[in-house]
């Protein structure tokens, strides 16, 4: 089975959560994985469960809103497996506020990381993409891109990948390379759980408010997103582009 056997993957903001499920899910199922976070220590660790578990990986350090780092992170990883073909668009941070309380630190961080972060890493990753008329990209949006009280940063940045996306579907097709995006709903992680605190409440009892409000009666975890992600970085994938994928447990259909 093709899947993403042999192929060679970055995941971006890859040291927790999401990111890490996601790398490591592409390992298991064969890929060769750069784990990159902001801190290359953090990486580390996923890296060390990656290979302990019998799969390739390495741990890659860089602000992804800094082109210069970017490119010699994706120049590390091309250089150590030989090229790259499946890029996840993960890395994010929160610096949620209600707008007449948000500063303009709290709007250009956030935009910096999702939006120009995304921008840069695809950028830089569809050379090697083009030149082997081969690639996935794929990025994390939210169902926050349909607007969220106190998000208007996240809110945008997360809309904004949606057209990014639709872009790259477009311009980048014609070479072999798709461009799909996941928009996940509640997820269980440790920015899930801050988030939580932040507001005076507990993950536990956001959990059990999310799962009454949802079909599927549960909250959702990193692994089902890791494996939607999977989906789209797998060659047999190759007919599905600019694409949004709202992996939610049914919260659009109230």
């Amino acid at each position: 089975m093709p899947g993403v056997q042999d192929r060679v993957a970055l995941v971006t903001g890859a040291a927790q959560g999401i990111g890490a499920a996601i790398a490591q899910r592409l390992a298991a199922d064969g890929a060769k994985v750069g784990v990159l976070d902001l801190q290359q220590e953090a990486a580390q660790a996923v890296v060390d469960e990656i290979t302990s578990a019998g799969g390739s990986a390495i741990a890659l350090g860089a602000d992804v809103s800094q082109r210069e780092q970017v490119q010699a992170a994706v120049d590390t990883l091309a250089g150590e497996f030989g090229g790259l073909q499946i890029l996840v668009n993960n890395a994010g941070v929160l610096r949620d506020n209600l707008l007449f309380k948000m500063g303009d630190d709290d709007w250009d961080t956030v935009m910096n990381v999702h939006l120009k972060g995304a921008f840069l890493c695809s950028n830089i990753a569809q050379k090697h993409m083009v030149d082997a008329k081969y690639g996935r990209i794929v990025s994390m949006s939210s169902t926050s891109a349909r607007g969220n009280r106190g998000q208007a940063n996240y809110s945008t940045a997360k809309a904004g990948l949606q057209g990014l996306t639709k872009t790259l579907a477009i311009e980048l097709g014609p070479f072999g390379v798709t461009a799909n995006a996941i928009a996940p709903g509640f997820i269980e992680t440790a920015m899930t759980k801050a988030t939580a605190e932040r507001v005076g409440t507990t993950i536990e009892q956001m959990r059990e408010g999310a799962a009454k409000a949802l079909p599927v009666r549960r909250g959702g975890l990193p692994e089902d997103i890791a494996n939607a992600a999977r989906f789209f970085a797998g060659e047999e994938a190759g007919y599905v582009t600019g694409q949004v994928l709202y992996v939610d447990g049914g919260s659009g259909l109230h």
